[in-house]
């Protein structure tokens, strides 16, 4: 098995997004490819092509009728995909299809061996419900990957682990009954930014009670208040012994995003990063898949997945 990390970079991943000027604009991966190329990391990865999702494999998390929708919708380029934060750009369809395809791809490799990890950039897209979108996101890449992972691998002990500002509520409220996904968040607090929700006393439902963990951050949280909550974090997935690891890095909780109001650095996502790899090893054959999730100003997000990628690389 290669060592070096699978990477997925191309136009057909950059592509997705809503336009010049908007804070989830095409130049993103660029953003971050840019950066990374110059502190010499693109001679350190295996270099992937996107690939996309077919409308089946779609369909193993969203209904039919939503996918017919987008696909609507992304031909008459008319409307909103959800209440008005989503717009139906042209060719949103496909390149959301790239999304989720690149996300399975590397899902493959991974459990093939032909790579011990990967790191999608464009990807993460944590709040897409099976019936609708939100937030930015069309297609739950996320909710497709549990997903495969179950029904395609066998893989039943999954942890999702997100570190975005953004509680990923598409990804909790779709699981928030089932025990075998081990769900943690850290996120800013609700009562303060988008989507409001993630409350602590959010534990799971049912047989799924005390599988989930939210972890509310106050505004202007900085890397030492990361770090103290990332204990817990670490000590219960740990405790859970996942045989998969999905890390959603959401770079917008890096201090001087425009749209959240935490302040962390770059270190807590290397740290985060370093972290469930450890654990990875010790639970999970070495199987962690990173998806960079928000971020909306270029240059945090550029040095979030910077190091992101570096401890993925780093043995």
């Amino acid at each position: 098995m290669s060592k070096s990390p699978c990477v997925y970079i191309g136009e057909a991943l950059a592509a997705y997004g809503f336009g010049a000027g908007h804070p989830f604009g095409p130049d993103r991966l660029d953003a971050f490819w840019q950066h990374a190329c110059e502190h010499g990391l693109d001679q350190r990865v295996r270099l992937c092509t996107p690939v996309a999702a077919s409308r089946d494999e779609l369909a193993r998390f969203h209904t039919d009728d939503y996918i017919d929708r987008v696909i609507l919708q992304s031909e008459t380029a008319e409307g909103y995909l959800d209440g008005g934060d989503t717009p139906a750009v042209a060719g949103i369809y496909d390149a959301a299809r790239v999304v989720v395809g690149s996300v399975l791809d590397a899902i493959e490799r991974i459990l093939e061996g032909e790579c011990p990890r990967a790191f999608v950039p464009i990807a993460g897209l944590h709040h897409a419900r099976r019936d609708s979108a939100a937030g930015f996101c069309v297609f739950n890449d996320c909710g497709v990957a549990i997903e495969t992972l179950r029904s395609r691998h066998g893989v039943q002990r999954i942890a999702y682990v997100d570190i975005d500002a953004h509680h990923g509520d598409g990804v909790f409220y779709s699981y928030e009954g089932d025990p075998g996904l081990i769900f943690a968040d850290l996120h800013e607090d609700g009562r303060f930014l988008y989507p409001g929700t993630g409350n602590e006393a959010e534990t799971g439902r049912g047989a799924a009670t005390g599988t989930k963990l939210n972890i509310p951050m106050p505004p202007e949280a900085d890397d030492e208040r990361f770090l103290a909550a990332w204990q817990r974090v670490e000590a219960f997935i740990d405790a859970r012994r996942p045989e998969f690891i999905l890390l959603q890095c959401g770079a917008d909780s890096i201090a001087g995003d425009p749209i959240t109001d935490l302040r962390y650095s770059p270190a807590a996502h290397r740290h985060a990063t370093q972290r469930l790899l450890v654990l990875a090893e010790r639970h999970a054959q070495g199987r962690l898949l990173a998806m960079g999730g928000g971020g909306y100003n270029r240059g945090n997000l550029a040095r979030a997945w910077t190091a992101v990628l570096e401890a993925l690389i780093s043995d």
